[in-house]
């Protein structure tokens, strides 16, 4: 995949769509783009977490594995298509973090994926940068918050 798709990627994603066009294609460098099957894992929870992924083609099923004794299972939090981000986020507080949650493919995935810790440099040199995607992101963690609960009144 191209830079300029890549960059075209990221500003249809709901975590980026606000950014500057240059920001755009800064970010864009600090990508790479991976290829999934129906049934594969992006990545798995306990698993520790380094990467963002923006999704550019696909469905991915975000679950939580529950165990309250007698009742065990996964829980769906969310199904997340084109243009939605998920991953490691405390990366971007300089933090590394074990996932509390699975993404599972649907579909034939293709994921856009970046080093949370590089796009923590680049918010910490562009504090414009940093303030608009940290925005985003309370907005994201905002609606994965309600997803989560959600999930959990049907448990």
């Amino acid at each position: 995949m191209e830079h300029s798709e890549i960059e075209s990627i990221l500003k249809g994603c709901e975590f980026f769509k606000e950014l500057k066009k240059d920001d755009i294609g800064n970010i864009a460098s600090l990508c790479e783009v991976k290829i999934y099957n129906v049934g594969e894992y992006v990545f798995q929870q306990h698993d520790y977490g380094e990467h963002l992924y923006i999704i550019a083609e696909g469905r991915i099923s975000l679950e939580r594995s529950v165990d309250l004794g007698a009742r065990k299972g996964n829980v769906l939090i969310e199904t997340l298509g084109k243009g939605r981000v998920m991953g490691c986020w405390s990366t971007l507080l300089g933090e590394s973090h074990f996932l509390m949650s699975s993404a599972a493919c649907q579909k034939p995935t293709t994921v856009v994926a970046m080093k949370g810790a590089d796009l923590r440099g680049m918010m910490l040199s562009n504090t414009s940068l940093g303030f608009n995607v940290l925005e985003r992101f309370c907005f994201l963690l905002r609606d994965r918050i309600q997803s989560a609960y959600g999930a959990l009144e049907k448990i």
